[in-house]
This record gives C-alpha cells, structure tokens and sequence, in this order.
C-alpha cells in the first residue's frame, strides 16, 4: 500500500494506493471516497469480543471494514473527524505502535490491530485509557486534530507532553504518566494541566498541535445549559 496526502496540512485526505488484490482496513465512517471494483466488508475484526473492547475501550468503531482491490488495483480514500493533518506510520516486527484513542484511522495488511492500556494518565485525562496497539509491518495511518509534530528523541534525551497531545508513540520508548504537577492535586488544578508523559529516548513520539478533550470542553461550555440565562444573556 502506497499512501499520498492532499488537502493537507489543515484538511487532508490520505488515498491509499492498492496492488492488484490488495486488501486495507479502515476505521468505520473514514472512508471518503474508492476506486471503481474495490470490493466491501464490514465485521468485527478479531471477533465480537475484540469489536467490543475496540468500541468501548479504545473509543474506535465495533465494526472495522475491508477494502480490497480489483485485479488491476485501486485507491482508497480516507480522512478523519476534525480538521487537521494525516500522517502514515511506518510499522516494522520489531517497532510497534501505541496509537492514542480515536487517531488511527487505517492499517495495511500485514499489521494488526489491537487494543491496550494507555494508563491511568489517560483515563483521568479524559482520554479514555485504551487505546490501539498496532504491530506486524507496515503501514498505520493516523489523523490528527490541527496539525503534526514529530519528537525523534535521542538516546537519553526527554520530552514531557500533555496526554491530550499525544497521537502515537513507539512502544519500545521509555516513558511514565504523571500528574503535571508531582504531587500536588491543587497546584496541578490551579495551572490548568492535568497529566502528562515524560517520554525518554531512544524512540518517535507523534504530537496533536490541538487536544480533542479540550476542544470537547469548551464547545460543551457554550451550550446553551452551561451558559448565563441559557447562552444569550448578551442579547437580553
């Protein structure tokens, strides 16, 4: 599977470029558009139990659908959710991915995917705790809320990132959770920060310049509800 980006960096699509009976699979609803003879099919991929975790767990879609091209091959067309960019992931045997909740959006055959434990970071974070643990080799393909940034980290360097920014990393990274700021729950809720990784090289971390959570809260703050005299009280 080859993959090409357009409409990138704020709205981008991936077409995934097809062999001759090559097959991909996508995230439920990703799918923009397809090549003339790709052939469909729609199941919980591993089973109903594996559907399960991935839904409730993993904040994915029960059903994980198979597109495979014809004899004379073909494309796939996929994008995700909120605007931002797409970005493909080299998986290979000995380097898999963790993909944080609701970013994976497609994986080439030849890798698969799974759900794992993101840690309890993530869970108080707001960022669900279960994410995608995708292995094997080949291509994993991610979108992203605003735009891409890449940490490559050297042997021995740090980086620490808010939970809400981290979109994947390398498993054979070395990294803990914690709160932003160690051991003082008042402090952390006064500055704003909840948790955050310290990731530790030799690896790849992968970043979100925007926090999906975040936006969530703001956008439910405005509702009417949650706002003075039902959100309009500037108009009365």
């Amino acid at each position: 599977m080859q993959t090409q980006l357009r409409h990138n960096p704020s709205f981008s699509v991936a077409r995934l470029i097809l062999a001759p009976n090559e097959p991909v699979r996508v995230e439920g609803g990703a799918m923009m558009a397809h090549s003339q003879g790709v052939q469909i099919e729609a199941r919980a991929d591993g089973g109903i139990m594996a559907g399960l975790k991935r839904s409730v767990l993993a904040g994915e879609s029960f059903f994980v659908t198979t597109y495979t091209a014809p004899p004379q091959g073909g494309w796939v067309d996929v994008a995700g959710v909120l605007p931002g960019d797409v970005l493909p992931i080299d998986i290979q045997p000995d380097r898999p991915y963790y993909i944080a909740r609701g970013n994976w959006i497609a994986n080439s055959h030849g890798t698969q995917i799974d759900t794992q434990w993101g840690g309890r970071a993530n869970l108080f974070g707001g960022e669900g705790g279960f994410g995608i643990r995708c292995s094997g080799q080949g291509t994993a393909v991610v979108s992203v809320y605003g735009a891409i940034d890449v940490f490559d980290l050297a042997p021995g360097q740090q980086v620490t990132v808010d939970t809400g920014h981290v979109v994947a990393y390398d498993l054979n990274i070395q990294f803990q959770m914690r709160r932003a700021v160690q051991g003082r729950t008042v402090q952390t809720m006064k500055s704003g920060e909840g948790f955050v990784f310290d990731f530790a090289g030799p690896g790849r971390v992968i970043l979100q310049s925007r926090n999906p959570s975040a936006f969530a809260a703001w956008a439910a703050s405005l509702a009417p509800g949650n706002s003075p005299k039902g959100g309009l009280g500037f108009l009365r």
